[in-house]
């Protein structure tokens, strides 16, 4: 099997998430034949809801769609290394895969932080694959918060 990544449509939800002034994450869930079944960009401010992360939306989208709660052999795609809540989350979907872009020292809960697939409670730990398109996420990133630092002075 040829490994195909989703990270480009995962980056196209992410400068979306930016158009709205959401923190540029994008998400991308994929089912066990490769299909696309849920994309999500970051929506906290559009909908005031501090979950409404990019990969709980998609999550929420894909089990909607397929009128399930776990979602077994399907694969994630994250512009940013998911957050400690969106771990716990990944988990509990059951979702096999988790291919992020950029780390996130300060609040990533994968490879920092909570690391919450290496706790003993986790009830999933799914493979993780770091640094997909690392360059272009932290690049999406760094432009969006600089700008925010300029429009603030």
């Amino acid at each position: 099997m040829v490994f195909k990544s989703y990270m480009n449509q995962a980056l196209d939800q992410a400068r979306a998430a930016a158009a709205r002034g959401e923190v540029p994450v994008g998400a991308v869930l994929v089912d066990p034949k490769g299909q696309i079944v849920a994309t999500a960009g970051n929506r906290t401010r559009e909908l005031n809801d501090p979950t409404a992360h990019a990969e709980i939306l998609a999550i929420r989208a894909a089990c909607a769609a397929t009128a399930s709660e776990r979602l077994p052999g399907y694969d994630l795609y994250v512009t940013l290394e998911p957050c400690a809540m969106c771990a716990a989350a990944i988990a509990a979907a059951r979702i096999d895969r988790v291919y992020y872009g950029a780390s996130d020292p300060k609040s990533g809960g994968v490879d920092h932080g909570a690391r919450v697939f290496s706790h003993p409670q986790a009830h999933h730990k799914p493979e993780v694959y770091d640094g997909i398109s690392a360059e272009d996420c932290e690049a999406l990133l760094k432009s969006f918060f600089a700008a925010r630092r300029t429009l603030a002075d």
